[in-house]
Formats: structure tokens, sequence, C-alpha cells
């Protein structure tokens, strides 16, 4: 079957099963053509949460469907493809977390979004690229374990220099890989272009930036920002809403090695076998939820900047 026949038997189907398909900003262009609604992990699960539908299809990697099981616990959230992981993610267990919160009982537990249901529910509060440094400010102590990216960690630690920030080591493979020497040949390249930058780089990739943000903020920075070219410092998935909402616009990749593996395991067969079968489906233990959710439910209780 042709691309294009997939996509309408799933369309279809899923409109028959009452079903919502939301995909990760990173995930294939085939798969991001036919969902209800594209964006980062965090605001995809709110809208899995929002829905009056049932079944939520998450074309995403596993920690994504377990955050959108978190939030709304009533619905089947079913992940097309079941190995579909996070590298940075793994680098985190919850017993690794509660070794190193003995060494500090004093600190606050901010733990990034990537990363497992089991290893939210032994953090404080949740943070996403876009507020981390909002949810970092909102803290009262002075004293913060930040997890469990290194780079975001850094990031934070430079913007709120009054708390003691404590790094975890982990990192994503991906992000982590980009080179001064490539951002600097770009730039030489482009002389007219900004460059935007996740905050998953390295801090030296993030000292060439024109704009450091999240993958929303990136969408936003090319919708209000008068340029009319980008260097564009994450996974390459990001390309497909950028070209298609700004056709007048060039965005240029620094690097080939910016394409997550997890992200492009999904494919239209994935889909829509998820569909017919109702499997895999993701839930998350009642006792391991509810301490997970209170993390997240503080972190969206914290205003925006």
């Amino acid at each position: 079957m042709d691309q294009e026949k997939l996509q309408q038997q799933i369309r279809q189907l899923a409109a028959d099963k009452g079903a919502l398909l939301i995909a990760h900003n990173y995930e294939r262009d085939e798969i991001q053509e036919i969902a209800d609604i594209t964006g980062d992990s965090l605001a995809l699960s709110i809208e899995a949460e929002k829905t009056d539908k049932q079944i939520i299809v998450f074309c995403g990697v596993h920690f994504m469907a377990e955050s959108a099981a978190i939030l709304a616990p009533e619905k089947t959230v079913l992940l097309p493809r079941a190995d579909a992981g996070c590298p940075m993610a793994d680098m985190v267990t919850a017993e690794g977390l509660k070794a190193l919160k003995k060494q500090h009982p004093d600190a606050t537990v901010v733990t990034y979004v990537n990363t497992s249901a089991a290893v939210k529910a032994e953090s404080d509060i949740c943070c996403t690229s876009s507020n981390a440094i909002s949810v970092a400010r909102s803290i009262d102590a002075k004293k913060l374990l930040l997890v469990p990216d290194r780079n975001l960690g850094h990031y934070i630690a430079k913007q709120v220099p009054e708390k003691e920030c404590i790094l975890w080591e982990g990192y994503c493979p991906i992000h982590d890989q980009l080179k001064v020497e490539e951002i600097k040949q770009a730039k030489e390249d482009h002389p007219d272009a900004l460059f935007m930058a996740h905050p998953e780089c390295r801090p030296e990739i993030l000292e060439l930036a024109d704009h450091i943000c999240s993958t929303s903020g990136m969408y936003e920075f090319a919708a209000t920002n008068p340029a009319k070219k980008f260097i564009v410092g994450t996974e390459m998935g990001i390309l497909w809403r950028l070209r298609k909402e700004h056709p007048d616009k060039v965005f240029i990749m620094p690097s080939r090695a910016l394409i997550c593996p997890n992200m492009k395991l999904t494919g239209l067969e994935d889909v829509l076998r998820c569909l017919q079968t109702m499997e895999p489906r993701i839930t998350v233990a009642e006792d391991i939820r509810i301490k997970a959710k209170l993390a997240l439910d503080r972190m969206l209780a914290v205003p925006r900047d």
C-alpha cells in the first residue's frame, strides 16, 4: 500500500474509533502529516488530558505516552512502537535518584519531563525546556537537584546563580554531539542567518546562539522574527512544520547527525496496526501515577515568565 493510501486508511480508522492522533515535533514527516495535533511532549500530554476522545495514539517515545497516561488515566493511551525509547530518560533510574536525594536532603528535585514515570514520582517538581527557568526561580530552596540532562542543567544554573545546582550526568545523545565547528561553519556559510538552539545542546553551543528555546519556542521565534534564514539547533523533524508554516523562509541544519533514531522508529504501518489491535497500551501503576502527577501539577501551576 502506498503512503497516501496508508494515511487515508489511518485517518478513517481513527475517525471510526474516535481516536486522537498526536505526534511529537521530531516524528517523521508523514506521521506529522496525519496527526490531529503536533507539538512537544508535555503540550501533547495536556491535549490528551483535555480531549473528550477516549483513545489517544501517541506518536512519540515511551516517556511521552507515560506522561499522557499520568494525566489522563481514564483514557486508552497507545504507543505505536513500544520499543521507541529515550536514551536520556534511561540515564536516570528511580533508585539512582533516591540515592542522590539521600546525599542532599535539603535539595529540591527538579526533573525534566524527559524521564520515566518512576523518576517523576521521586521528584518534587517537573520542568520542560520551555519553562525550566520559571520553575527554578519559583522554588524557595537554595539547592536544586537538576535531573537528568546536564546541558539543560547548566543552562538553568547560569540563569539562577543564586541557587546551588547539582547536575545529574545525563544528556541527549543527539543534541550533545552538535559541534562548535559545525555551528561556526554554518554561520560562515550563512552570515545572514540566526542560530536558534535547544537547551539540550552543550553550553559552548548555547554561547553561539542568537536564541535559546524549546521546539515550541523555535516555531514562535521563526514566526515573529523578520529574519529570512535560521540555523536550527535541534532534531531535524522540526523542519516539516517550520517549512510548512514559513515557505518564504530558509531553515538550515548545521549537522547531518541531528536525527533521533528513536523518534524515527514509528512508521505509518505501526500506526495502522496500533489502531487495528489497540496495542501496545501504556499504563502507569496508580501509586507511581499519583506521585508523578503531583510533580507535573506543581510545574503546571508555575506562572510563565
